[in-house]
């Protein structure tokens, strides 16, 4: 069985509707911090309702009756996301050999922070970063990952509009 999860992160209280409907055709959904609204994850409508959500450094501002965790995990087929905002790792630039120290037993590291899009296969687990999902410094246009993931094979899709 192979199942899918959309990935995004930054969104900073606006989820732009090209990504919901990408959300709407996965199974789970994941948000890396960042949201600035209880309206972005309201908007987010995987088919199973399941969505993952952890802290960015923004939410502490905008969403103080809101808390999140700094660190969540999804049990998938294959293997374990961890997801982490990342701006604990090198405020900039995270370190990807950072995240993998905190996260061996993943098989992919989702953090968001940077706002631009990365899939790092050098190494495992996988360190990847969806970009920004909304309109705030989205480097061209806003982006979300999809990953389809079954027990052999799991791969990433990226998604990246026009502004």
């Amino acid at each position: 069985m192979t199942v899918s999860v959309a990935i995004i992160s930054d969104t900073h209280g606006h989820l732009d509707p090209r990504i919901i409907e990408i959300i709407r055709e996965c199974d789970y959904a994941i948000h890396a911090g960042d949201i600035c609204g209880e309206n972005v994850l309201a908007a987010m409508q995987p088919k199973s309702a399941m969505v993952i959500a952890v802290a960015g450094n923004n939410e502490p501002r905008c969403m103080v009756d809101f808390p999140l965790p700094a660190i969540s995990e999804l049990e998938l087929p294959g293997g374990k996301i961890c997801i982490e905002h990342g701006h604990e790792h090198g405020h900039h630039s995270p370190c990807h050999d950072s995240l993998r120290e905190k996260h061996p037993d993943a098989r992919v590291i989702v953090y968001g922070h940077t706002h631009k899009m990365v899939q790092d296969k050098s190494a495992l687990p996988w360190v990847i970063n969806p970009g920004a999902a909304g309109q705030t410094r989205n480097h061209g246009g806003p982006s979300c990952l999809v990953l389809s993931a079954n027990d052999q094979t799991w791969d990433v899709q990226e998604f990246k509009f026009e502004p």
